[in-house]
C-alpha cells in the first residue's frame, strides 16, 4: 500500500515540478532514504493538494488519447466490415460524404434516447450514410426484437424493416409470439412469414457476424458508433454528434 501512494505521490510531483523520471530513482534509494523523501512528497502534496487532481487531469486526458488513438486504428483495420458488410441496412443518403454505423440495442435506454436524435442528424444534414449494425446485448427480448427487425427485412424489404426498426426502438412489451403477431400486423405484414424467418440460419449469421465484428472492435455497450474514422462508445447529444460529423469533413 505504501509503495502505491508513495508511487501515485511521486507521479504527482514529477509533474508538478516538471522534474525527469531518472532524477528520482527509488531503486537507488535506502529504505530510510525512501522514507524521507515519501515524508517530503507527503508535505508536499499536503501544501498544494490541488497538485493530484492536476495529476489526475493529465493521466485521463493521456489515457483518453492512447483510447482515441488505438480506435482510430481499430477503425481502419476493419473498415470493410464496417462500411460494406454486404448485409447490414443501410439509411440516410447512401451516397453520403459521411458514414454513421451504429451497434444499437432495442431495449438499450440510451439507444432509445439517441434513436431520435440519429434520425433529426440524418434528416437535418442530408449528407450522412447511415448503417444499422443489430446488437442485442440485453437478453431474451433484445435478441428476438433483434430477429424480429431482420426478419421482417428478409421478408418484406427495407422499407418494412425501417418501420420495424421505428416500431421496436419505442416497444416495452415482452416479445412473446401474440405480440410478435400484432406487430407484424400493425406493419400490414405476413405474420406468418415473419415468424417463421426469424431463426433462419441467414438471420443467426448476421448476428453472429456483427457480435464477431463488436469484439474485434472492443464494443461490450450500446449505443456505439462509428462516425467516420472514429469511434463514439455511448451516448452522444445531437450538437456533439454534429461536431464529429464536422470534424470528419474538415
Amino acid at each position: 500500500m505504501f509503495k502505491s501512494r508513495l508511487a501515485c505521490s511521486l507521479a504527482a510531483l514529477m509533474i508538478a515540478t516538471s522534474l525527469p523520471a531518472a532524477d528520482l530513482d527509488l531503486s537507488d534509494m535506502t529504505d530510510a532514504q525512501r522514507d524521507a523523501f515519501g515524508a517530503q512528497v507527503r508535505e508536499y502534496l499536503l501544501a498544494n493538494p490541488e497538485v493530484i487532481m492536476e495529476a489526475v487531469q493529465v493521466l485521463e486526458n493521456r489515457q483518453a488519447e492512447e483510447q482515441a488513438q488505438g480506435d482510430l486504428a481499430l477503425v481502419a483495420d476493419h473498415a470493410d466490415a464496417l462500411f460494406n458488410d454486404g448485409y447490414s441496412w443501410v439509411g440516410g443518403n447512401p451516397d453520403g460524404d459521411v458514414t454513421i454505423v451504429e451497434f444499437f440495442d432495442y431495449r438499450c435506454g440510451f439507444c432509445r434516447r439517441a434513436h431520435p436524435e440519429v434520425q433529426e442528424l440524418l434528416e437535418t444534414d442530408g449528407n450522412i450514410r447511415y448503417i444499422a449494425k443489430e446488437f442485442p446485448i440485453l437478453g431474451e427480448n433484445s435478441v428476438i426484437s433483434a430477429r424480429f427487425a431482420l426478419a421482417v427485412r428478409e421478408v418484406a424489404g427495407d422499407d418494412a424493416y425501417k418501420a420495424a426498426n421505428e416500431a421496436l426502438i419505442a416497444l416495452n412489451a415482452d416479445m412473446q409470439e401474440p405480440v410478435l403477431r400484432r406487430l407484424a400486423e400493425t406493419l400490414g405484414l405476413d405474420a406468418d412469414a415473419v415468424i417463421a424467418a426469424m431463426d433462419g440460419d441467414a438471420i443467426t449469421e448476421q448476428l453472429a457476424q456483427t457480435r464477431a465484428l463488436a469484439q474485434q472492435l472492443q464494443i461490450s455497450g450500446t449505443p456505439s458508433f462509428v462516425m467516420g474514422g472514429q469511434m463514439i462508445r455511448g451516448y452522444l447529444p445531437l450538437d456533439a454528434m454534429r461536431g464529429v460529423i464536422e470534424e470528419e469533413r474538415s
